[in-house]
């Protein structure tokens, strides 16, 4: 699992370009094994990352929901709260 990957459906504001390309991102370089990729692969690596991009993009567009958006600040405090249960004060 990409644990950096975080859900980006049902927000107000909806999800900009940079956190979905951000999550595209991480995905490629999960399944790759590559965090900076070698010059030779670099091209494909990135052709990689937009075309998920823009699969993740028309998915989030596609999708509906009932439920009302979730709102970032709240759901920022949550993740936080637990960060702090779980690793406790740093």
């Amino acid at each position: 699992m990409c644990r950096n990957i975080k859900t980006l459906f049902n927000f107000d504001p909806p999800a900009t370009d940079e956190e979905i390309r951000a999550s595209a991102l991480q995905f490629v370089r999960k399944l790759t094994g590559f965090n900076n990729p070698s010059k030779t692969n670099q091209a494909t690596f990135d052709l990689a990352v937009e075309q998920v991009a823009e699969a993740a993009r028309t998915l989030l567009c596609s999708l509906t929901t009932s439920a009302p958006p979730r709102d970032r600040e709240s759901e920022r405090a949550k993740a936080m709260a637990a960060a702090r249960k779980r690793f406790g004060r740093t």
